[in-house]
């Protein structure tokens, strides 16, 4: 059996799309499953397009995010270079071999021909029917032909498509799709001006040199893929073609077309793995790891935009996608990106996480705001973190629901002193002092009683004792249980933050 080995084949034009974050994690997933290999070759034939800091970005993007690779620019392997740039002299060779066998031509159209000749033929194509009228070596004499290559112009070579053929494409989700050829074009396949093949060609060789068994690619490529089957018979390797899997388009939130940047600027969140700064105009784009994701809930979000395990589970690690994942489940249908879902993916991860791993994540968050983390214990700042992580989505979230346990509050909150501050609650507070100051055990079980039972016995109301307790120690009536707060504060500290509290909040006029 055909060792499986894929690749994520991305160019560096810009920042890696959040869909082809998916196209890599598909990759992978199917690759760790079947104990193959994962390559990531860099498309870069296009120099006019070529950004600089791209190439980086993509592997810092994948490391991130940590969707592991085996060959690469960086990893090296047996089958390089794996840079499409640094592959120039063999790609040369199976131009000629198409050339040589007749399978391909060179034709000498100039910009403004074709222009014209677009604006003079309705739909025009370069095709079979046309590519008589044109210029190039299947029209013109042979010694004419051999004149312009020697004399410099400017030529490419385009792919000869005999017509009326029918076109299989055997993919692992739609199935058989079959295309007549007669509506494909010739399509170019080199050019003399930057010496590179375009994409079309350079990828044909590539998969079969490097002995890629499946081509796990977005559906906008599907359109490409009758052309690519041809190329495979014009070159004899019908025996190691890949199998074909083309997955489902990222929607728009709302379904209507394909996921854009537009989309996510207009309804604020990130389409890219990572901040990008655009190294042309200065604009920076948002980035999911700059906006406070984990990278394990965004794989886990991603995973099931397209997939799905059979049944109603939406959380797995990993290991567990790798297990689970198969074509069989992907939806041919494209996938709504629901933006809200993967906030609930990032809640449920960091709901999960250790609370001491959390703490190290929240210290830049507290160094962000003024207060220095290693005045604290990492415990302290673990049970502190550990307290609120529920009510968070992100870790910068963590800093307003328990900010009060590394600041002290020195204003409250308007609306809960207008309800629960009234004439005679100091002196009750006064009391409360002398309550727990005669408390020797200070943690949650051993003070809650102590505390309730004095409510009642002085037939004090419940809810307006505990909320003024909670506004001197919080600041607001918010929080975790009041007595694991006040077990974590400590005694000093809470009798400390009573006290100032009464002397600083007045009854609401």
């Amino acid at each position: 059996m055909r060792k499986v080995r894929v690749r994520f084949a991305p160019s560096p034009t810009g920042p890696l799309h959040i869909g082809g974050v998916r196209t890599a994690l598909y990759n992978y997933l199917f690759a760790r499953q079947m104990g193959g290999s994962m390559i990531l070759r860099i498309e870069d034939t296009d120099s006019t397009r070529f950004v600089p800091g791209a190439e980086e970005y993509i592997n810092e993007a994948l490391q991130w995010l940590g969707i592991g690779i085996d060959e690469g620019v960086r990893e090296g392997g047996d089958y390089g270079p794996y840079k499409q740039s640094e592959r120039r002299d063999i790609y040369r060779t199976y131009v000629k071999q198409l050339l040589d066998a007749g399978k391909a031509y060179y034709a000498f159209d100039t910009p403004e021909e074709l222009d014209a000749k677009r604006a003079e033929v309705a739909n025009f194509q370069y095709d079979a029917s046309t590519r008589m009228s044109m210029r190039n070596s299947l029209s013109m004499p042979a010694d004419e032909v051999q004149a312009l290559i020697d004399g410099g112009h400017k030529w490419v070579v385009r792919f000869k498509i005999e017509p009326n053929r029918e076109v299989l494409v055997n993919d692992l989700i739609r199935g058989e799709v079959r295309i007549n050829s007669s509506v494909l074009d010739d399509k170019v396949l080199y050019k003399s001006a930057d010496d590179l093949p375009t994409y079309h060609l350079a990828n044909i060789v590539d998969d079969h040199l490097m002995e890629v068994s499946h081509v796990i690619r977005g559906e906008e490529w599907l359109p490409s893929a009758p052309l690519h089957v041809l190329l495979y018979e014009a070159f004899g390797w019908t025996d190691t073609m890949p199998q074909w899997v083309h997955l489902p388009l990222l929607l728009k939130p709302d379904g209507k077309g394909k996921l854009s940047k537009r989309d996510g600027d207009r309804l604020g969140f990130p389409v890219f793995p990572l901040e990008w700064h655009d190294p042309k105009s200065g604009d920076i784009s948002s980035g999911y790891r700059e906006a406070g994701y984990l990278p394990q809930a965004v794989i886990n979000f991603l995973a099931l935009l397209g997939w799905n395990p059979g049944d109603d589970r939406e959380i797995f690690a990993i290991d567990d996608l790798i297990k689970e994942f198969s074509f069989e489940h992907c939806s041919k249908k494209g996938a709504k990106f629901d933006y809200e879902k993967g906030k609930w993916f990032n809640h449920e991860y960091l709901s999960a996480m250790d609370d001491a791993q959390l703490a190290q994540l929240f210290k830049p968050v507290m160094a962000q705001h003024g207060v220095d983390a290693t005045a604290f214990a990492d415990e302290y700042i673990a049970t502190a973190v550990g307290l609120v992580k529920n009510r968070c989505n992100f870790v910068k979230d963590l800093w307003d629901n328990c900010a009060f346990f590394f600041v002290a509050p020195h204003t409250y909150a308007e609306k809960d002193v207008r309800k629960r501050w009234k004439e005679g609650t100091d002196a009750i507070m006064t009391e409360l002092i002398g309550v727990l100051e005669g408390i020797a055990d200070f943690s949650a079980t051993a003070t809650e009683p102590i505390v309730l039972d004095w409510i009642k016995a002085h037939e004090y109301h419940m809810g307006n004792v505990m909320n003024a307790f909670r506004l001197t120690v919080v600041g607001e009536c918010k929080g975790p249980h009041m007595f694991v707060i006040t077990e974590a504060l400590g005694k000093a500290e809470t009798i400390a933050r009573i006290k100032r509290g009464i002397d600083n909040i007045k009854p609401a006029e």
